[in-house]
């Protein structure tokens, strides 16, 4: 790890208010996997969010746009973000969005493959709209297929959703590899 989990103590003002608005978004919508440490400390990507307020901030105000009130289905967000992380190999992203994947129910086998960077057989449609769009993203410019299938699937405004939610899934992952944020304590891939 690159940097040194934030002491609650040892907080600016900027960082004990942005703190206190990611510790309450945890607790409302990061639920299943540990982002926060025996100590209070925040860790995964909020740490170095945190660590940099003026960086991190616009993040999380990103973050909580596309948590609230979302368009897309939230297994369909989860395959997204699954193939998302295969890409980059961000295991802490991959951890938590395993936990959360099963949670909303994609079954072991699509996850696992998704996190291996493939394409499960027996994706639903829309999964395999969403996946299509997010591998294809996450490698370079989004060709018009994929676009104009999610636009057709889903209207516009959830495929602007998916666009956006791949975008930042890439800069979380991009954070996480590049402070090369390690798993909780005791957790595993």
């Amino acid at each position: 790890m690159r940097l040194p989990l934030k002491n609650c103590a040892d907080l600016t003002e900027p960082q004990k208010r942005l703190y206190a608005d990611m510790k309450e978004g945890i607790a409302t919508s990061f639920k299943g996997f540990t982002a926060i440490d025996r100590n209070g400390a925040l860790i995964g990507p909020w740490n170095p969010w945190i660590s940099f307020p003026d960086y991190g901030g616009p993040v999380w105000a990103l973050v909580k746009a596309l948590a609230s009130a979302p368009k897309l289905a939230r297994p369909l967000r989860e395959v997204a973000i699954l193939a998302t992380g295969a890409k980059f190999h961000s295991a802490y992203e991959i951890y938590a969005h395993v936990l959360v994947g099963e949670a909303r129910g994609l079954s072991d086998a699509k996850i696992a493959t998704i996190v291996a960077g493939q394409r499960p057989a027996d994706l639903t449609e829309d999964e395999a709209i969403v996946f299509d769009l997010a591998t294809a993203l996450a490698a370079g410019p989004l060709p018009a297929l994929p676009y104009q299938r999610a636009v057709k699937a889903f209207g516009l405004e959830a495929t602007a959703e998916l666009i956006y939610l791949v975008g930042l899934y890439c800069m979380v992952s991009t954070t996480l590899n590049g402070f090369n944020i390690p798993l909780p304590d005791g957790e595993d891939v």
